[in-house]
């Protein structure tokens, strides 16, 4: 393996980690947190939401912004925001407070999970590239592994406080580690056309682009699965199942093991197999599994162990989904990575936060709805491949790097 690309997979995999160390490390406390604050769970899963709209919206403004300026000086921008959201939800007094601070942490963490991407374009392309971005995934894979597992930790010390804390601790680590542990890879000869202007016609563009849309589509109802599971797991696993929050921070990192080690064989099967029919052969795993997992539940078999079994296939060929299309998507956009990437990234996180509301505005205190949000999305991944991506494999021809 390439030492280049493997040190370049573990810094930014680690600058991606605020966001879902985010997101992660607080789902054990999730019912106490409402209980706490006296709010309901429509309200608890606000908090999360709110988060992820100020990702998906934020990243909107990133990503040109790093065409003009480089990738460095958003960096830190976004990661000392999100600190300061951090301290106030340590603080909050109440659930209104919680949900105003996780918007202002959302709106920082959302730059250094938007511009690893354009980072990766800026300096690869085609197999080297997916090779890059599963590895990135296995460090970004490791927060849906500890953070769950730390977050239930941390509650036998004290309450839900002491995992924003902690946050910020992590916050400031990698605020370290962007100052001192990676170089800018825009250089200033790249952003001499870089502007106000060149950002809106490079949005336009790719508005106008349906194979970068379909691409973008696919992997964000692929996050959307794993985005509703997020917001309502906690309440299926712990107050359904009746699992504590330790087993369910342990059930919970047993579908990230699946979703990170599938990905890292994408690097091998791109190159033996192509881009697209790798693609399309795990978008057909993902759909069957999540298919048959809404059949078990439709006829009335209510299984923890067939839900858990299920979605550790389903997320593991998402594994192979998410990196792909997204290299398959910037592949053409080089001049404009950190646009294209705050686009895509918007698509998803708009997507996901939208499947997590409209699941959990069906919560019935049972599993039926996560498992149909599940179903609808793997449907949608499914039509959308077909539609856009071709059969014929030859047709993937890698750039010259």
């Amino acid at each position: 393996m390439n030492s280049q690309i493997f040190r370049a997979a573990v810094v930014l995999g680690l600058l991606s980690l605020i966001g879902p160390v985010a997101i992660d490390m607080y789902l054990p406390a999730l019912p106490s947190l409402g209980d706490d604050l006296g709010a309901t769970t429509s309200q608890v899963q606000l908090s999360l939401m709110a988060f992820m709209a100020a990702i998906a919206v934020c990243q909107l403004f990133y990503g040109p912004v790093s065409d003009m300026v480089g990738r460095k000086p958003p960096l830190y921008f976004g990661i000392a925001l999100f600190l300061v959201g951090a301290v106030g939800c340590a603080f909050a007094p109440t659930i209104e407070w919680l949900i105003a601070f996780r918007f202002i942490q959302g709106v920082g963490a959302c730059a250094s999970m938007a511009l690893p991407r354009a980072i990766v374009r800026d300096n690869y392309t085609g197999a080297d590239a997916a090779q890059l971005m599963s590895l990135l995934m296995l460090v970004f894979s490791i927060s849906p592994i500890l953070a769950p597992l730390s977050g239930s930790v941390i509650l036998q010390f004290g309450d839900w406080r002491l995992t924003f804390w902690v946050m910020t601790a992590v916050g400031v680590l990698v605020l370290l580690l962007a100052i001192f542990g990676l170089k800018e890879t825009r250089p200033a000869s790249a952003r001499v056309e870089s502007g106000v202007g060149s950002a809106l016609r490079g949005y336009r563009t790719l508005l106008g682009d349906w194979n970068f849309l379909g691409l973008s589509a696919i992997g964000a109802f692929g996050i959307g699965s794993f985005m509703g599971f997020l917001g309502n797991s906690s309440f299926v696993f712990i107050e359904h199942y009746g699992l504590n929050p330790t087993l369910y921070s342990l059930a919970f990192s047993v579908n990230a093991v699946g979703f990170f080690a599938a990905s890292q064989s994408t690097g091998y099967l791109v190159k033996r197999y192509g881009l697209n029919r790798v693609v399309r052969v795990a978008v057909r795993g993902f759909a069957i599994s999540m298919g048959v997992l809404f059949a078990i539940f439709a006829v009335g078999i209510d299984s923890m162990w067939a839900l858990s079994t299920l979605m550790f296939v389903a997320f593991a060929f998402l594994g192979l989904v998410i990196p792909t299309t997204a290299v398959l998507g910037m592949e053409e956009h080089g001049a404009i990575a950190g646009t294209a990437s705050a686009l895509m990234g918007t698509i998803q996180m708009i997507t996901g936060a939208v499947v997590m509301g409209i699941v959990g505005a069906f919560f019935d205190g049972t599993a039926m709805p996560m498992v149909a949000g599940f179903a609808a999305c793997a449907a949608i991944v499914f039509v959308l491949t077909e539609l856009t991506i071709p059969r014929e494999t030859r047709a993937v021809q890698m750039p010259a790097e």
